[in-house]
């Protein structure tokens, strides 16, 4: 299994436009075409506006097909172009399993 963690700092008092807009649609169609979406979170302590949320995939190629698929929607488009102003920074990290992690 491969983990996708994506980090998504949003603009100070643009947090809940952003989850407004991404739970109204989007949340379905990125879940149906990921797939497999492991955890959504908004953070508490530390750098605060920042959405942490784990995608699941058994390859890297995988993710390249399934990602390409969700580039292609009309829907997910219009989506980004409403939500980019209010992101700020964003970061993205593959995670390989170790072999005794309960996520494989």
């Amino acid at each position: 299994m491969l983990i996708e963690e994506r980090i998504y700092t949003i603009a100070a008092g643009k947090l809940p436009t952003y989850l407004a807009l991404y739970t109204n649609g989007p949340l379905d169609l990125q879940t149906r075409v990921l797939g497999n979406l492991l955890g959504y979170f908004t953070s508490e302590v530390g750098p605060l506006s920042t959405l942490v949320h784990l995608w699941g995939y058994t390859s890297f190629e995988e993710r390249i097909s399934r990602r390409e698929a969700l580039a292609a929607e009309p829907e997910w488009q219009n989506y980004l172009s409403a939500v980019t102003p209010l992101i700020v920074k964003m970061e993205n990290r593959l995670l390989v399993p170790t072999a005794f992690s309960p996520i494989r």
